[in-house]
């Protein structure tokens, strides 16, 4: 009995790690409500790189490759006080936590020319379109969300 407490303990923590690299509704909100600067420490202490710094322009982009090979690129563009968030991805975990992150602060949806649009309460609109793979792969899929922040949320100092 031990040793199978020991492997669905050893199991769950495993789980738990994988999904480290995962950005959902928490993280998205803390990103938009925070500065720009404050991103860099949050995402490479989820196991993120920086691959692009451009203070001139306040954009930046972080990478992170997961087991299985599949990737997230998030690309963090500052606009005045207001956050842009964009986050590329392969991994269907992430386009699952997304989805079911801000299932209950939902306020609207939507589907519109294969582009999911989603108003969620205390966040503002997230935006998914689903693409094949190049080359094509039918078990694989790239996302594409794009999350345009309430105009009342602006990145404190």
């Amino acid at each position: 009995m031990k040793h199978f407490l020991f492997i669905f303990l050893m199991f769950s923590t495993l789980s738990g790690f994988s999904q480290k690299g995962l950005i959902s509704y928490e993280d998205i909100k803390y990103l938009l409500n925070n500065n720009i600067h404050y991103a860099d420490t949050f995402l490479v202490a989820k196991g993120y790189t920086i691959t692009k710094k451009d203070n001139g322009t306040k954009n930046r982009k972080y990478n992170i490759i997961m087991q299985g090979g599949t990737q997230n690129t998030i690309s963090l563009r500052a606009d005045g006080k207001r956050l842009f968030i964009e986050i590329e991805t392969n991994e269907v975990n992430q386009y699952n936590l997304v989805r079911e992150s801000v299932s209950q602060y939902l306020i609207k949806d939507g589907m519109v020319a294969d582009i999911q649009s989603y108003a969620v309460k205390e966040l503002g609109n997230i935006y998914i379109s689903i693409t094949d793979t190049v080359p094509y792969d039918a078990l694989k899929k790239d996302y594409d969300i794009q999350i345009v922040g309430d105009k009342h949320i602006t990145a404190y100092n």
